[in-house]
Order: C-alpha cells, then sequence, then structure tokens
C-alpha cells in the first residue's frame, strides 16, 4: 500500500516553494519604494512648469522618471502574483481580488506615463513652434498633465488603500505575518481613501501636508510587509497550519 503522506523532502520543497514566493514579493514590495520616490522628482520639470512642451524641457531627466515609474508599476503586479498561490489557500476570491487591483493600479499608473511620454514627443517633434501653434501646443501639455495628475491620484492615491484592505485581511486571518503589521495597513486604508476623496471633490491637494501625513501609515504598512516577507518570509507555523 503506497503512503499518500508527504514525505521529509516534499515538505522541503514546499517549504522553499513558499519562501521564494515570499522573498519575491517582498523585493517587489520595495522595489515601489525605490522606483517611486525618485521618479515623483524627476518628473517634476513637466509637471510644474505649464509651458514645458514648448520650452527647453529636461527630456533625459523625465525620461528616467517615466522608467522608474514604468518599474513601479510592473514591481506592482509582482507583488501580487508571487504571493497568489500561498494566500489564495485562505480566501481564492479575496487573493484574485488582490490581483485585480494591483493589475488595476499598475494600468492607471502607465496611463499617466504614457501622457507625459507624449508631452516629451510633442516638444522635440515640434520644437520651436511660435504664436498660435505655441498657443496650442501649451493648451496640449496641460491636458496630458492633467491626465497624469488624475491616475496619480486614482492609481497611487486610491488603490493602495484598497490593497491594504484586501492584502491585509488575507495576511490576518492566516497569520502569515505578525498581525501588527496588516492592523497598520486597516488604519491606514481609510485615512488614504479620506484624503483621496477630499482631493477628488477638490477639498484638497493631493500633495498638501494632510495628504502626506495620511499616506504615512500606508506606506508603512507597505515598507514592514515587504521588509519582513525578504527578511523573514512568511511565517512557518503559518505555512504548516496552510498545509494542513
Amino acid at each position: 500500500m503506497t503512503s499518500t503522506m508527504p514525505t521529509a523532502s516534499t515538505a522541503h520543497a514546499q517549504s522553499d516553494g513558499t519562501r521564494n514566493h515570499a522573498r519575491a514579493a517582498g523585493a517587489f514590495y520595495l522595489v515601489t519604494f525605490v522606483a517611486s520616490i525618485p521618479a515623483l522628482l524627476l518628473i517634476a520639470p513637466v509637471l510644474d512648469h505649464a509651458d514645458y512642451i514648448v520650452g527647453p524641457g529636461a527630456d533625459t531627466r523625465v525620461l528616467w522618471g517615466c522608467l522608474l515609474d514604468l518599474i513601479s508599476a510592473l514591481a506592482c503586479v509582482g507583488t501580487a502574483v508571487a504571493v497568489f498561490p500561498v494566500v489564495k489557500r485562505t480566501g481564492e476570491a479575496l487573493a484574485l481580488g488582490f490581483v485585480t487591483a494591483r493589475l488595476v493600479e499598475a494600468a492607471v499608473i502607465l496611463i499617466g506615463v504614457v501622457s507625459l511620454l507624449s508631452v516629451i514627443t510633442l516638444r522635440q517633434d515640434l520644437a520651436g513652434a511660435t504664436g498660435a501653434d505655441a498657443a496650442t501646443l501649451v493648451t496640449t501639455g496641460k491636458a496630458l498633465v492633467a491626465v497624469r495628475d488624475w491616475t496619480f491620484l486614482l492609481g497611487p492615491g486610491f488603490m493602495p488603500a484598497i490593497n491594504a484592505l484586501l492584502f491585509g485581511t488575507l495576511l490576518y486571518r492566516s497569520r502569515l505575518v505578525p498581525r501588527f503589521i496588516p492592523v497598520t495597513g486597516f488604519v491606514g486604508a481609510p485615512l488614504l481613501l479620506a484624503a483621496g476623496l477630499a482631493t477628488f471633490f477638490g477639498h484638497n491637494d493631493q500633495l498638501s501636508a494632510w495628504s502626506f501625513l495620511a499616506t504615512l501609515p500606508i506606506a508603512a504598512w507597505e515598507l514592514a510587509v515587504g521588509t519582513y516577507l525578504l527578511v523573514k518570509g512568511f511565517r512557518p507555523a503559518a505555512r504548516t497550519a496552510e498545509r494542513a
């Protein structure tokens, strides 16, 4: 009679696979931090100067910023894909929702990247425009920057709160990480949503002090979960319970 009990080697392989998923997710979370913060600084010229599209420009700097935003968007998806095989055991619907929310966030970020790349292309192709043509270009540039501003609100401004609620619930139920980590996300999610809604209806600026303070708990949640998964991985007791 053949035994169906897992062997030591099988359990070890499962443990290694789970650890690899955790490390990948942690690395992706930290990449979003490393990429997104300097990206915002690098693209500042095109955001802060209404006549950027007809001016001398700082295209190389902005292109680097767009590249970092692209990396951040891809890492955003990577965080969810990496943990999905593990957390789906706790709640497949929630896990699938987390992957979908991350995809939406990445897609919105990419729309903003494309809008800024369009500004650069128009500036380079139509350099030297004057009079009415220059005025039209400035208006077009403002419109494209406005698109990017809205994507910044609807992507990084809203979706991390949804992600924290979904992923945080999975981690809290499964105890794959210490519970204070998802609790931090639960605290930060409504604060970020409130700040985002205030900006959406014109009562707040997304780069205001209030928005910055409202973002801190979510930033702490993502930094904590990313660091913990990269350094520690999923908790052994929780992994054993999951396999059982």
